[in-house]
This record gives structure tokens, sequence and C-alpha cells, in this order.
């Protein structure tokens, strides 16, 4: 391929999940306005549920293709990018405060989760029935939202919804979440073409691009909260995501592959145990404090840069 074409749909993929990001939140945060629910709760259900689509479809792909090592590491990689690269820029730009009520059950099913996870697979393997106990979590997730979102709705009478407007944005929101995921494929494809033209090694490009590249999203989500001052519905997104990556994806993964999924050495020596300790960082400070700091994302950035100098 032509470095030029390889320039071009790079670029495109750029123009792609900018734009996406931008309608995708748009239509989030008109969605939390027209229903009355919280954005923190909008952010840690639709919005992470829609990110977490590149994670699932990588893993999946993995399994059913014999590249079990891939399905794992994208999925344990994918939470300690979005702790210690997303959240982490987030925090140094907008170091929010929490509504407990919201953050602290949700907060402590993603710690039990890489916990959890961490103990299933230390003989070397996650089993199918083990793993429904992170279905477990997975639900009470799930039925801690709606519980949150059923909170969030009462009170005031909201507006009536004009309905040519809420397909409009409902559209604008579908359309930004198939803009990113397009523009993160064309990004880590053409990404990793560029890198291989000018001389990066693959090992490099596998650790960095396809790692990061699942969780670009995320990361444009983040981003785009960030410039729209919209903290809430990024933290949401990021506890919604980690949850769903931690608790659904590798036991869906471990059923497809037959009833056992095994788990490489550095997944159960360095993988989780860093994911665990991001994620402890990420969430005591605020659940004692009642706010994340500056300081807490300068300090979660750090620990991500040790981990990947670690990784290679």
């Amino acid at each position: 391929m032509e470095i030029w074409t390889a320039v071009l749909l790079f670029l495109l993929g750029l123009a792609l999940i900018i734009k996406g990001g931008d309608w995708f939140l748009s239509g989030a945060v008109w969605i939390a306005e027209a229903t009355g629910v919280p954005r923190f709760i909008i952010g840690a259900t639709i919005v992470s549920l829609a990110t977490t689509l590149p994670e699932l479809m990588v893993s999946v792909t993995g399994v059913l293709q014999g590249e079990t090592d891939l399905a794992v590491g994208n999925a344990v990689g994918s939470v300690t990018a979005n702790l210690g690269l997303i959240l982490g820029i987030s925090l140094v730009c907008i170091p929010s405060r929490v509504v407990r009520a919201q953050f602290e059950l949700k907060a402590f099913l993603m710690v039990c989760a890489a916990a959890l996870l961490m103990v299933l697979c230390r003989e070397g393997s996650l089993a199918v029935l083990p793993g429904l106990l992170l279905l477990g979590i997975f639900g009470a997730y799930l039925w801690s939202n709606l519980h949150d979102a059923r909170s969030g709705m009462s009170g005031e009478a909201r507006p009536g919804i004009q309905w040519k407007k809420a397909l409009g944005k409902i559209l604008l929101f579908v359309l930004g979440i198939g803009a990113i995921v397009v523009g993160s494929r064309l990004l880590i494809d053409y990404g990793s073409e560029l890198a291989l033209l000018m001389g990066v090694p693959s090992s490099i490009i596998g650790v960095t691009m396809v790692a990061i590249g699942t969780s670009l999203p995320e990361l444009v989500t983040t981003l785009t909260a960030i410039a729209k001052k919209e903290a809430s519905m990024s933290v949401g997104n990021i506890i919604g995501a980690n949850v769903i990556d931690l608790t659904l994806i590798l036991p869906v993964c471990a059923a497809i592959s037959g009833g056992r999924l095994a788990i490489v050495s550095q997944t159960t020596a360095l993988d989780l145990p860093a994911c665990l300790l991001l994620c402890c960082l990420a969430v005591l400070p605020p659940l004692l404090a009642g706010r994340f700091f500056r300081w807490q994302g300068v300090a979660i950035l750090s620990l991500y840069a040790a981990y990947i100098v670690l990784l290679l």
C-alpha cells in the first residue's frame, strides 16, 4: 500500500472519531435531559455499553480464531487503559466531585470484579461455572443503574418530548457510535500500516495500537466530555465500561472457547494485579473525600506509564 493512501485513510479515521464523539455525546446529553436520568447513570449504562462494543468484538473474534491471548489481553488491557490513560487525563483536566449515592456501589463492584477475576484466573484458566460469579456482579451493576435511574427520574415533571427532535437525537447518538467504531478501526489498521512503513517493530505496534485502539471510543467520549464540561458523563462511562469489560466479555469468551478460557502467565502475574491496583487508586480518594483530585490523575497516569514500561 502506498504511504499516501494510508495517510488519507488514517486521517479519515481521525475525522470520523472526532465528529462521531461530538454526535454521540450530544445524543447522550439530550437523553439525560429529556428523561431526567442523572448524567453519571447515562454514562454508566447507555454510553458505556456502546463504547465497549469494540472490546467485545475484538475479544470474541480472537477466541473464534484461536487467538485467546489476544481476547484476554484486550479485555483486561482495555480496563487498564481506560483507568490509567483515559481516567487519568480526565482527572488532570476536570477533577470533579461525585454523588456518593450513585458512585459508591458501582465503584465497589468494579473493584470486586477485578479482584474476583484475578482469583478465578490464578490457576491459568477461567471456567464457565466460576465465570457466572462475574455475571452475577454484572447483574448487580445493571440493577443498581436501573434503581438509580428511577430515583433520578422522580421529582419535578419533565417537559413533553417532541418526537421529531427525539428521533433526530437518537439517530445522532447511533450515527456517533457508528462513526467512532469505524473511525477506530481505520485508525488502528492504517496507523499500524504507517508505523510498519516507517520501520516501527510489530511487537511495539501490538502493545500500543491494539491495546489502546479498542479503548478509543472511551477516549473520544472522555475528551469530548471534557470539552463540553460533562465530567459526570465521562466518569460514568469509564466506570461502566470497566465493569462490562471485567464481568461480561471474559465469561462470554469462556463459553465460546468450549468451557475453559486459557490465561497466560503475564496476565496473572502483571496485567490483572496492575488492573486491580489502578481500580483501587481510582476509587479510594472519591470514596473517602467525595471528589476526584488532580494529583490522583497524575498518580494514575504515572502508574500506567510504569506498567507500559514493564510490558516493553
